[in-house]
């Protein structure tokens, strides 16, 4: 048996403007998407026999954070869809395959880790095709990402971007220096496509609610390496949806601020993300924050940091 094994990001929103609503359901956006170094590792175990039809015959995911109550380990699921989307384009007999992942990023928070192990796993299966035929070419499975979820493109290429049109249409953006971040789960769920149709709803109501589409500060604070700098320009349109739905937050992001530089929501929710000084600084405000939020979870990353990479293939 041969084992690939790949990684990727997960991703905080640096800014998410939400414009209107479009007729395939989705919303325009302006975003800038930032990798961090909490990532998800998806490992193939190719079998000996050669697959008749698509080629994923099982997974298992192991938890490094709290599990959900039912199962994500089926053909639903990105990863196991990305596989068997990389060996049909392929086009050429494969073995069968059993997909392990190893998830560090919360389930369903706003951290796009579904995307980063749908990422993780085409790079893998491409390392499996290329021991067997032609690898596809990078446009390809920009193109595959792109096809299973608005933020698999990202996760894929990892660092910082803005993203435009659903979040898939990528530019890479300067930065300078690192960034320290905590991210706190207050474990309340929050429906992704519930948090942009709220939003729609409360911007009939008020006029203070329009889109923000424009990112010039955030890229000059970028450039100029001060945290403290790119704290005040960090914006999140779905903050208010995100409230809205679950005014329990405002007690997290309000002892983040006073903590941290700044608190935001990560894309949709739930999850907060807290933008600190130095490594020294978010270790301390995740103890912190850790002794006021009894049984939240919460972890330190940094971040940018890069998109998804075969680690081995033995």
């Amino acid at each position: 048996m041969r084992k690939y094994v790949a990684s990727a990001p997960g991703k905080v929103n640096l800014h998410l403007g939400v414009g209107e609503a479009r007729a395939d359901g989705y919303h325009d956006l302006v975003t800038v998407f930032h990798a961090v170094d909490r990532r998800e590792v998806v490992t193939l175990v190719a079998s000996d026999t050669v697959a008749e039809g698509p080629i994923v015959r099982s997974m298992q995911t192991t938890f490094y954070v709290d599990e959900p109550e039912e199962s994500i380990d089926g053909p639903t699921n990105l990863a196991w869809r990305a596989v068997n989307a990389v060996a049909e384009r392929a086009g050429i007999a494969l073995p069968e395959v059993h997909i392990e992942v190893a998830k560090h990023v919360f389930v369903a928070g706003g951290m796009a880790g579904g995307s980063a192990d749908a990422a993780a796993a085409l790079v893998a299966a491409n390392a499996l095709v290329a021991d067997h035929g032609e690898p596809l070419m990078a446009e390809t499975l920009h193109e595959l990402a792109a096809s299973l979820g608005a933020d698999v493109p990202f996760s894929l290429m990892g660092g910082t971007a803005l993203g435009t049109g659903r979040g898939d249409e990528l530019v890479e953006m300067l930065s300078r220096g690192r960034l320290n971040w905590v991210f706190v789960n207050p474990k309340v769920g929050i429906s992704t496509g519930g948090a942009f149709s709220l939003l729609d709803d409360l911007r009939h109501g008020n006029p203070a609610l329009v889109p923000h589409l424009n990112t010039a500060g955030l890229s000059q604070a970028l450039t100029s390496g001060d945290a403290a700098r790119v704290a005040e320009a960090l914006h999140n349109d779905l903050d208010a949806a995100a409230l809205s739905m679950r005014p329990q937050l405002k007690r997290l992001i309000d002892a983040a601020n006073e903590a941290g530089l700044r608190a935001i929501v990560s894309g949709s929710g739930p999850t907060v993300a807290v933008l600190c000084e130095s490594l020294e600084h978010a270790q301390w405000v995740a103890e912190h924050l850790a002794e006021r939020f009894e049984g939240y979870e919460i972890f330190v990353a940094e971040g940018p940091d890069h998109g998804a990479v075969l680690e081995t293939a033995d």
